[in-house]
């Protein structure tokens, strides 16, 4: 069975659960803490050199971290890739995004808030991530808006849909304001009526 090391609360191991139960492929989760990292060289020090989850160890004891990497493995091959290969490449272009703009704005506001009695939060900065937070969710907003299509990457879920869902529709436990963005609610709500939809608390 596969292993997945896990946090409840990070997007990006919820993107991994996500896809897992769409695919039906069973998992056994082992969740580590994602402020108290003392005991992550003792358990993933032999399994992924960044000592990060998620980290994936597969039936034959291999194993592999980040999320993007980790969900193309297991979706390569099924419908929520595209076959075309412009397509593959505009499904990953926003991945990429995702990495790239996306996630270290809005997981990290959404971090900050979420553990303010544990951690000694500048406001400046996380104000700074608010804000570059919200340029991430102008960019999804005049894709969705303006592209004529129901998903990120044409009228079918993909990666990216699943990529970018994870962190946000959870922003606003960032401190940033969903209501701004009526083709991205939209859009959650496409994604969330999918078959085998799980939530993150879930």
């Amino acid at each position: 069975m596969i292993v997945l090391y896990d946090s409840p609360v990070s997007g990006n191991c919820y993107k991994v659960r996500l896809l897992l139960t769409k695919l039906g492929l069973p998992f056994e989760r082992r969740t580590l803490d994602v402020v108290d990292r003392s005991n992550r060289p003792e358990v993933l020090g032999g399994l992924n050199p960044a000592l990060r989850v998620p980290t994936v160890v597969l039936d034959d004891g291999r194993s592999l971290g980040e999320s993007g990497a980790i969900l193309w493995y297991f979706a390569d091959g099924t419908d929520l890739v595209p076959e075309d290969r412009f397509e593959q490449a505009r499904m990953l272009q926003w991945m990429f995004f995702e990495q790239y703009d996306h996630e270290p704005a809005i997981a990290v506001a959404r971090f900050w808030s979420l553990h303010r009695d544990e951690l000694d939060v500048d406001p400046e900065k996380l104000a700074e991530k608010q804000a570059a937070g919200h340029r991430a969710l102008d960019a999804m907003e005049r894709q969705l808006g303006s592209a004529g299509t129901d998903f990120l990457v044409g009228d079918r879920m993909t990666l990216a849909d699943i990529a970018l869902y994870a962190y946000t529709h959870v922003a606003d436990e960032g401190g940033l304001d969903l209501g701004r963005y009526p083709a991205i609610a939209a859009w959650l709500a496409r994604v969330a009526a999918q078959p085998g939809h799980i939530s993150i608390d879930s």
